[in-house]
């Protein structure tokens, strides 16, 4: 598959003077940012960790005891989210009930509680010990934030997020429980209503979040898939 680079808000470097008016008004947004702020405030590693607290809290997906997977976790705000929700106290250190298993090509630093594996899910040794870790059960709740590098050619770009959708739908087929729900970042534009038919296809429920937290300006928004459907087939409630 090669390496799949994670998605991240960077500032550009080029010279031009476009491009500095640019970065200063990003860099300007950013540091001003509401979320940016709480994030730091509240020792979470990114504001992406309040996108999937509103996800969370509107359809109230994770329960004590669960098994979450977060699928591109790196640098870790999703785990880190995920950690407190699963903490009877909801703390970041302590207590946990419940499994966090976290998978990313790119290293992340620790979070306690949450079991970290470094590569390709499709790859032998890291599926092994992926299943090894799961210990015989399935997940009850998968996440992606997985995103990739945007080219800005957009049937390139809509070609390498549909991909990264379909390696998450294919990791719950056989990793996830049929009750389950899974978490996908994607994007507006070119092949959103084919991942929007993609999800209607698997799910019995299916619902587009665009949480407060995420940009205005960008593009992005979340799908969530709840409870698989059986190879007969179940209709689908509307989006």
């Amino acid at each position: 598959m090669g390496i799949i680079h994670r998605y991240r808000e960077v500032i550009s470097l080029k010279t031009n003077t476009k491009s500095k008016k640019v970065n200063k008004a990003w860099l300007n947004d950013h540091v001003n940012d509401t979320y940016v702020k709480l994030a730091k405030k509240e020792g979470f590693r990114a504001r992406a960790a309040y996108k999937l607290k509103e996800i969370d809290e509107q359809l109230k997906l994770i329960k004590p005891g669960d098994l979450v997977v977060d699928l591109g976790s790196a640098p870790g705000a999703w785990s880190q989210y995920l950690r407190r929700k699963l903490s009877p106290l909801g703390a970041a250190v302590g207590e946990l009930n419940g499994t966090i298993l976290a998978l990313d090509l790119l290293p992340m630093e620790p979070v306690e509680g949450v079991t970290f594996m470094q590569g390709d899910f499709r790859e032998p040794e890291v599926s092994l010990a992926l299943q090894q870790a799961m210990m015989g059960r399935m997940a009850d709740v998968v996440v992606s934030d997985m995103a990739p590098n945007l080219s800005g050619i957009e049937s390139s770009d809509a070609a390498r997020i549909e991909h990264l959708v379909e390696l998450a739908l294919e990791f719950c087929m056989g990793h996830m429980k049929p009750e389950g729900a899974l978490v996908v970042k994607v994007f507006h534009g070119s092949g959103y209503s084919q991942l929007v038919k993609l999800f209607k296809d698997h799910f019995l429920k299916v619902k587009p979040i665009k949480p407060k937290a995420s940009r205005d300006k960008s593009s992005e928004t979340f799908l969530v898939g709840m409870g698989l459907k059986s190879p007969k087939g179940i209709v689908v409630e509307s989006v």
